[in-house]
């Protein structure tokens, strides 16, 4: 499926319609995460704004997006509620100068030993867990401050737009690729929605919605009445209710107070409209608006656990996001860089009072589905948004919600790895469930950077214990009675054990040559299994030489020779020849 986004080639009206296009899909994304991580959505659209413009000019990877994020919001959502949010702005500093470090340490490149099964499953568990993230937008608010998926004619309106808006991003490019397919759909299902509100009568519209079709501007608003509504029910909650932002069933509503009720209306009928607008001037130095916290170490001790976490997982996703567009647009990235552009950006996302952020895997996926191929693409993104927020919001908030979901549904086709499906029984299996269990825990957990770090230690783990088996020896007494073993395999930790249990030290000859032409020593384990074959050896009074080692073999046992006590066999009568001997016998390890 990944084939849909290829072969666009790079060009200034595709990258500035597709950097507007990717601009409309970032509002909604950056409003969630700041209500999910407990802050005023003008810091997660000033986030945005400053994470993708520094990204797209310093980073690593042409045509990725990147903004404020869910993976990060979920990180700072409790350091935020506990010790309030002038801890988020340092706490976002320090997280972008650990990135710094990390690329100028050039860590970067690790991201290469991810396995293929694991991207497959990052990719596949990435595309259901934005899937469901766009259930959401069919929900709306009831009167005790509930969310509840709309019902009768508000659904099916809704139902109908997003349809609507993926037959466009389908159908348009057969006909056309002048314009990208995703920003002409934004733009009908806009039209249709505001004559929709105008026309057809407020009655048909959700519970607590005054438009018949929602619009990012009700969202904004139905995540204000809920907001509300926790208030009022953090003060005094019946236990038989649950908490707000979930449905309250009908048999349970005579053991909501009445008292508590009205409350709740009056709180959600007082919301001030402009808490409920994207509009904003331009953002300004964070410590002029909020208090700073105290510079001490007991501060420090804070924000340090938090700092390390944003920092791991902003570069998981931001480097696994970069590989997929690699992929996708058959270029190659800078892995390095891009470590350095997300701390260089999280850096001044913090000083301008940002919650932080990585690369979007959906929105780097719409702007290169859009033609961006570019830098210019996430720069223009970045400065539309910015626009939005000063100049625009008014019209913004009239965008239906259906339209970006349908824009997003079609990311998720575009993102789903359908030929995986059929990869049981036509790939190793540990290979098949790798993928499997990183697709689940991405899904189930919505953890994108734990789900590559298990799936790379289980991978790790399943070719350690293949390659662990697979030590042997071809045996050979030459013509001066020297006892030769041919050894085959790696030579590392896992496989120590049968390493030693090749040897018989007790029936051996006098002289011993161990030779290493088809194997390789690679780490401590495999030297100190060395040192207890040749002491056992030495204890019988017999002579261990060892043959054909790299240099790189040979200095390593040559700086432990504290430990390892053994001689290299230089002379010609120890030397095997690289052929294998039609006389050997095989002693293979089960």
């Amino acid at each position: 499926m990944l084939d849909l986004f290829r072969s666009q080639p790079q060009n200034l009206k595709n990258e500035l319609l597709s950097g507007l296009t990717v601009a409309l899909a970032l509002v909604p994304e950056a409003i969630a995460f700041a209500f999910l991580a407990g802050v005023s959505p003008i810091i997660g659209l000033y986030s945005a704004f400053f994470i993708g413009l520094i990204c797209a000019l310093c980073g690593g990877r042409p045509g990725m997006i990147s903004g404020a994020t869910g993976a990060m919001a979920v990180v700072v959502v409790s350091l935020v509620a506990i010790h309030g949010v002038e801890y988020l702005f340092p706490t976002v500093i320090l997280c972008g100068f650990l990135q710094l470090l990390v690329g100028f340490a050039r860590l970067g490149v690790l991201i290469r030993m991810v396995p293929h099964s694991v991207m497959l499953g990052f990719v596949n568990g990435l595309a259901i867990v934005i899937c469901t993230a766009q259930f959401g937008s069919f929900k709306t608010v009831n009167s005790f401050g509930a969310l509840e998926y709309m019902q009768g004619p508000a659904l099916w309106l809704m139902i109908a737009l997003v349809a609507l808006t993926m037959a466009i991003i389908w159908l348009l490019p057969k006909l056309t690729k002048a314009i990208p397919a995703s920003l002409v759909a934004i733009l009908v299902v806009t039209c249709i929605g505001i004559a929709s509100n105008r026309i057809l009568p407020s009655q048909m519209a959700a519970e607590n919605q005054t438009n018949v079709v929602m619009t990012v501007g009700d969202m904004l608003a139905t995540n204000a009445k809920v907001a509300a509504a926790k208030t009022v029910l953090s003060i005094e909650q019946p236990k038989s209710i649950g908490a707000a932002g979930q449905h309250v069933p009908p048999t349970l509503l005579s053991d909501f107070k009445p008292t508590r009720v009205d409350a709740i209306t009056e709180a959600m009928g007082s919301i001030d409209p402009k808490t409920t607008s994207i509009s904003a001037g331009f953002p300004t130095l964070f410590f002029r608006t909020f208090s700073l916290p105290p510079m001490t170490l007991a501060t420090l001790w804070i924000i340090f656990p938090f700092a390390v976490v944003l920092a791991a997982v902003g570069l998981i996703e931001s480097l696994m996001t970069l590989t997929l567009i690699d992929e996708i647009t058959e270029t190659q990235g800078n892995s390095n860089r891009e470590c350095l552009g997300q701390g260089v950006a999280n850096i001044i996302c913090g000083i301008f009072g940002g919650m932080g952020g990585c690369a979007m895997i959906g929105q780097s996926l719409i702007n290169v589905e859009s033609g961006g191929r570019g830098r210019t693409s996430g720069a223009f993104a970045a400065c539309c948004l910015l626009a939005f927020v000063m100049f625009f919001s008014h019209w913004i908030e009239m965008i239906p919600m259906a339209a970006l979901v349908g824009v997003m549904f079609m990311v998720v086709v575009g993102t789903f790895e359908w030929a995986s499906l059929k990869l049981y029984r036509k790939v190793p299996f540990t290979d098949f469930l790798v993928m499997v269990i990183v697709t689940l825990y991405t899904a189930i957990l919505h953890d994108l950077a734990s789900a590559v770090i298990i799936g790379v230690i289980v991978s790790s783990l399943a070719f350690a214990f293949k390659h662990a088996k697979n030590v042997n020896a071809d045996i050979k007494i030459n013509e001066y009675g020297a006892k030769i073993y041919q050894i085959h395999g790696p030579l590392f930790f896992a496989s120590t054990t049968q390493f030693k249990d090749l040897f018989n030290s007790r029936t051996d000859p006098d002289v011993v040559v161990i030779d290493f032409y088809y194997t390789r020593v690679y780490d401590h384990s495999g030297m100190e299994a060395i040192h207890v074959v040749a002491r056992k050896y030495q204890q019988l009074g017999k002579t261990v030489h060892l043959t054909h080692l790299s240099e790189e073999c040979r200095q390593m046992i040559r700086n432990a020779k504290d430990l390892i006590s053994v001689s290299f066999a230089e002379e010609p009568q120890f030397h095997v020849t690289t052929d294998r001997f039609a006389t050997a016998v095989a002693l293979t390890v089960d």
